[in-house]
């Protein structure tokens, strides 16, 4: 005679009440009071270096567009080779 193993119900337990959030003082308006405060310390590149990086990430996205561009090229020779097509 086999006997089955059944889990017993476990009683539900009560939800922890949470304690309402109290706002901090100033709310909103300190928050972009603080956020403009943190942005005057930003050490900003002048126009010309922004031109310059700008360049530089422009030249490499499109080095980068070609390698892979060849690599994409010779993995389609490959496998129009490898399974004639």
């Amino acid at each position: 005679m086999s006997r089955k193993r059944v889990a017993k119900k476990q009683p539900r337990r009560q939800s922890a009440k949470r304690k309402p959030v109290k706002k901090k003082p100033g709310g909103l308006r300190l928050f972009f009071r603080e956020t403009r405060s943190e942005l005057r310390k930003v050490s900003w590149p002048t126009r010309k270096e922004a031109l310059n990086l700008t360049r530089v990430v422009v030249i490499v996205m499109v080095f980068t567009a070609i390698f892979l561009g060849g690599v994409d090229a010779l993995f389609f020779k490959f496998f129009t080779w490898l399974f004639g097509s």
